[in-house]
């Protein structure tokens, strides 16, 4: 399903994707979860594109849920998938938040449901639900508190108080921290170089990563052989490993 509130963008084997819905802060709907889960079909589907990009338009990430939307009726979750079609998507592709200006409430936690996050050193990073007698519920208090430090997690998530790009690089919640206006570009450099990774092995870590949380070790290691039985018998695989002794570039099929 097509969306004008969120608009998508092919830089090379990239998929950028932005939320376009500047004059509420590119605010999550239905039109834009329906936008986004669309967007998130596309990356999915085209072989061709190895990663994506995650951001919002005119300098601000996401303002979180459309209250306005919200008290009309309408759900900015989508079945299956959750908040703005993603926070409970399981994804194989990585995927980049580049944020900056406000990523407040269902915002951060759109960042959160991405692989990767760069800030600029001015962005805002906020959990405010509390101060509205809600949760953070679409991630935020799942996720948070195995990200960074339990004390600081819950520090964000009771007081409801923002912190700065900069600060989400100090607590490790963000893995690039760029100047005003950088992030886009910083995140499109930084899936480049996810990019030139198998896919078939860019997939593994992250259905991996999935099987490992919460899961006794033993478990998850019979996860695993699983995937490297796959791994191992993949054109991919023999590719990469010919390309290393070769002392060439490997030419990845995802196959």
């Amino acid at each position: 399903m097509k969306s004008n509130e969120v608009r998508v963008q092919r830089v090379c084997s990239i998929l950028l994707i932005t939320i376009d819905r500047p004059h509420a802060r590119n605010a999550v709907n239905a039109a834009v979860a329906a936008g986004l889960a669309a967007a998130l079909d596309e990356l999915e589907a085209d072989a061709a594109l190895r990663a994506g990009v995650l951001t919002g338009a005119n300098g601000t990430f996401s303002a979180g849920m459309d209250l306005k939307a919200a008290l009309k009726g309408e759900s900015p979750a989508i079945p299956g998938r959750g908040f703005g079609g993603l926070t409970e998507a399981e994804l194989t592709k990585p995927l980049i938040a580049a944020v900056e200006g406000f990523a407040l409430g269902g915002g951060f936690e759109l960042a959160l449901g991405c692989d990767l996050i760069v800030a600029a050193e001015d962005a805002k990073f906020g959990l405010p639900e509390v101060k509205r007698g809600l949760i953070a519920a679409g991630g935020g208090v799942i996720r948070l508190p195995k990200r960074i430090p339990y004390h600081l997690a819950m520090e964000l998530l009771l007081t409801g108080e923002p912190v700065s790009g900069g600060r989400a690089g100090e607590l490790g919640l963000a893995n690039r921290v760029t100047g005003p206006g950088e992030a886009v570009a910083a995140a499109v450099e930084l899936a480049e170089q996810l990019a030139h990774n198998a896919p078939l092995a860019l997939a593994a870590v992250k259905n991996l990563t999935r099987a490992a949380d919460g899961v006794p070790e033993a478990d998850v290691f019979a996860v695993q052989r699983k995937e490297m039985g796959t791994l191992m018998a993949s054109a991919d695989a023999r590719e990469g490993m010919t390309a290393f002794a070769e002392r060439r570039a490997p030419q990845w099929t995802g196959k």
